[in-house]
């Protein structure tokens, strides 16, 4: 009997071990498993931030889906200009003379292709829908025209939900993380640029992915 005390003894100690190891290193491999899948997710809403800011420099609107945005950067061109002032002499019908009259002339100087401008050879921009290392799971993206003080102004949002990224992780950080209201971190359940309420192309991720980008 003394010796079954003894071993259901060392188990519970070994099983009372291993709950404290896992509870102080469980969040720390939480974080770099978010920070890393995150850090992928950003990177491919920044792809559809800068190529939806070329659609409406193009086009004067956003794409409303991917199919649009993607053929979009396979065939679309900028239109590369040159203003220069000029003026000229003519008649005036009210004070029945020739006066001066300045006007600005926008030369048309070249077409340059929205593929090799924003993406050169890669192709990373036929899958701009998907959620990285996430199969089968599409990023969700909008359009729209809102009125703005008097003002029809365009915009898009594009959005993947952090359930979607952490969905093998433990619940309770899952849950833990979708409270998240700090500088330092992604806020909300979500992570998201744009947005269909204001006139805004920012994303609601802290600095410090941006950081990691330009290293």
């Amino acid at each position: 009997m003394k010796t079954i005390i003894q071993i259901v003894l060392w188990i519970a100690c070994i099983g009372l071990g291993y709950l404290i190891y896992n509870s102080v290193t469980g969040p720390i491999e939480f974080k770099k498993v978010k920070q890393e899948r995150f850090g992928q997710v950003i990177a491919k809403l920044k792809d559809i931030k800068n190529s939806q800011e070329a659609y409406k420099t193009v086009n004067g609107r956003y794409a409303k889906d991917f199919n649009s945005l993607i053929k979009f950067i396979d065939t679309g061109k900028y239109v590369i200009t040159q203003q220069r002032d000029s003026s000229f002499m003519q008649y005036d019908e009210t004070y029945q003379i020739d006066l001066l009259k300045e006007v600005k002339i926008i030369d048309t100087l070249a077409f340059v292709s929205v593929k090799d401008s924003l993406y050169k050879s890669d192709t990373r921009y036929k899958s701009l829908m998907d959620v990285p290392g996430v199969p089968g799971e599409k990023i969700t993206m909008k359009a729209d025209i809102i009125d703005k003080s008097g003002y029809r102004a365009p915009v898009f949002e594009a959005k993947v939900k952090k359930n979607i990224l952490l969905a093998d992780q433990p619940k309770d950080l899952v849950a833990r993380e979708n409270a998240q209201m700090s500088v330092e971190e992604v806020n909300g359940s979500e992570i998201v640029v744009g947005s269909l309420l204001e006139v805004s192309t920012s994303g609601n991720w802290p600095s410090v992915y941006d950081k990691k980008e330009d290293k």
